[in-house]
């Protein structure tokens, strides 16, 4: 649909100023926790974490067929990130000054405009509305907004993708397993 048909289905002349509300299909329970000594920045790879899915909204039924897939992509809500540490513009990665300043959106950082995070993580198990995940860099109470099965066909050849030299040493250890 053209931009002008959207307007007109919104009954908006304009896109700008728009709200969206976002209400979550569950919530993720992890041994992680926010602490007022800073949030864990690597060795995500052992952790093990429940999404439970919105009782009130979902059936069992709505996970039905996800077993079939070894990984799942959940997009979450970074609670533990103030509006007023929000960053808009460039920035060092990890306020590391080894690595270039970029653009917030050209970085992974939590401290991004909408607070919204991806990850792909591996499924392990599914029962009733709780799925079982590895690998999922979220902290306990973490509201989620969706979960996805991965499809090969969404995923890049890695040799195809291309990055900086800084991005590869700042992911280094972020899902390396052995220290949690």
């Amino acid at each position: 649909m053209k931009l002008d048909h959207w307007q007109a289905l919104l009954g908006r002349t304009t896109m700008t100023g728009m709200d969206i509300v976002l209400r979550p299909v569950g919530w993720i329970h992890s041994s992680e926790h926010m602490s007022a000594q800073g949030s864990r920045e690597n060795y995500w790879g052992d952790i093990i974490s429940e999404i439970r899915l919105d009782d009130s909204r979902f059936a069992s039924d709505a996970l039905e067929g996800l077993t079939e897939f070894s990984h799942v992509e959940v997009l979450f809500y970074l609670h533990g990130v103030s509006e007023a540490s929000v960053v808009v513009a460039r920035r060092h990665p990890r306020n590391n000054p080894n690595w270039p300043q970029v653009g917030i959106f050209a970085q992974r950082g939590k401290a991004r405009p909408n607070r919204i995070a991806a990850t792909v993580c591996r499924l392990l198990s599914v029962q009733g509305l709780t799925l079982k995940v590895q690998g999922l860099d979220a902290f306990d109470g973490s509201p989620v907004l969706d979960i996805k099965p991965v499809f090969a066909e969404f995923t890049p050849d890695r040799a195809a993708i291309r990055q900086p030299k800084w991005s590869h040493e700042l992911m280094a250890d972020y899902f390396a397993r052995g220290k949690s």
